[in-house]
């Protein structure tokens, strides 16, 4: 029998400074068998880094015809593609050549060998950029991890401070390539 993806419920309440961006999230996060807690969590945080009226929830790990997160405009065009984890040349090449903007998130103790091996290749991406969470940013969020989440965020001059409760989480990215 195979498995059932779990589902988590996020409500967001986003105050994005930096791109004048104002919105009160609800999402519905489906955790395939094979994600880890770490990789839902960077979803989330990477939706809320790019929220958009447009923005949606790919099938990611369940088809690679799909990004992990998309925004499509009107048109059906793709705006931006996100993806997460430390993928390789072709996934990117193909979400270069089907949307104006791509971004990859990377997570997890081994980004620097992966980038060490991976530069030369992906720097001749222009839309590509990517960013990386640090181990600590995402051990703190997946301590987040419940059924039910309800989060306040605020963005400004490029820092993501994440509050619940009485707490506060500042989650700040490293870029490792910004797109051209």
């Amino acid at each position: 029998m195979a498995l059932k993806a779990t589902i988590y419920k996020a409500n967001i309440e986003l105050a994005d400074m930096d791109r004048n961006y104002y919105d009160s999230l609800q999402l519905t996060l489906a955790q395939h068998p094979s994600e880890t807690a770490q990789r839902l969590m960077v979803r989330l945080i990477s939706y809320i880094l790019n929220a958009h009226a447009d923005l949606q929830f790919g099938k990611g790990v369940s088809d690679e015809d799909e990004a992990v997160i998309w925004q499509i405009n009107y048109s059906d065009e793709i705006a931006l593609w996100v993806e997460l984890g430390q993928i390789d040349e072709k996934r990117i090449k193909k979400a270069c050549n089907k949307a104006a903007q791509v971004k990859l998130y990377c997570y997890g103790s081994s980004v620097a060998t992966w980038w060490s091996q991976s530069q030369n290749v992906l720097n001749k991406f222009p839309k590509l950029s990517i960013e990386q969470f640090s181990t600590n940013t995402t051990d703190a969020l997946v301590k987040l991890l419940s059924r039910t989440m309800e989060f306040q965020c605020s963005i400004q001059d490029g820092q993501l401070w994440l509050s619940y409760d009485d707490e506060s989480l500042l989650i700040e990215t490293n870029t490792l390539k910004a797109a051209q």
